[in-house]
């Protein structure tokens, strides 16, 4: 089905998809009832739903904006770079429910099975990796769609050249769709997290600033290299508190 897509090297005119297939096994897993396979009970109901989901997207495809190339992104295992800077990144994090497990395997066979690359790297999370393809296919001029629903690949957005599509959704997201969402551009969406920590990685923020009030700084000052050294103008009492002995 999807032969030919990723064969040759990227280049101009060219249109990559990539696809956040960890997100899309927790989707799955947790959008449907469990299924198992009845001669040895083993969970299927995530590999299902995650089969479905990707043969939906390459048929939406087909009729569509087609890709010239394709790729399944995934996060190699728990650990990655970031634990070592900061311990308690996702530390909060429970383990995946045990009838998951074996489904994660599976969902590489399934996506192999489609004929469609699948990629993983030991140390790194799904979100480098799209990161990084995204950069390099932008550089080789090359359009990419990043088919997800994290809100921390919207800080990759760009104009004509990177665009996020939410399958569930059926929601693109450009510029104006990012600041609508963080109340900043893509490119400054780091400031605003920076600011406000994310509860759901265990990243802590600025006590005393969450995320509307991060919108409203880095929508004041710009960056937070120029927040930084004026915090003692902000106004608001919490935030400069925050700002000064944080």
């Amino acid at each position: 089905m999807t032969a030919g897509l990723h064969h040759r090297e990227i280049g101009p005119g060219d249109h990559l998809y990539l696809v956040d297939g960890s997100g899309f096994i927790f989707r799955a897993y947790h959008a449907l009832p469990p299924l198992s396979r009845k001669s040895d009970g083993l969970p299927t109901g995530a590999v299902s739903g995650f089969s479905n989901m990707l043969w939906k997207l390459l048929q939406d495809m087909k009729a569509g904006d087609k890709p010239s190339h394709l790729a399944v992104i995934f996060d190699a295992s728990r650990a990655s770079f970031r634990s070592e800077i900061y311990a308690d990144y996702k530390a909060n994090r429970t383990d995946p429910p045990d009838d998951l497990l074996p489904q994660f395997p599976l969902t590489r066979e399934a996506v192999r099975a489609f004929g469609v690359p699948c990629i993983e790297k030991e140390g790194y999370e799904a979100d480098d990796l799209i990161a990084t393809y995204s950069r390099l296919a932008r550089e080789a001029g090359a359009k990419v769609t990043i088919v997800s629903s994290d809100k921390d690949l919207m800080q990759l957005v760009r104009d004509g050249e990177i665009e996020m599509f939410d399958p569930m959704k059926s929601k693109r997201f450009g510029s104006a769709e990012v600041i609508e969402r963080f109340g900043v551009p893509p490119e400054k969406v780091i400031y605003v997290q920076a600011l406000a920590g994310d509860s759901i990685d265990n990243v802590p923020g600025v006590p005393g600033i969450g995320e509307k009030g991060a919108k409203t700084l880095i929508q004041q000052y710009g960056s937070l290299e120029d927040l930084l050294p004026r915090a003692e103008e902000v106004q608001r009492k919490a935030y400069r508190e925050g700002l000064t002995q944080h």
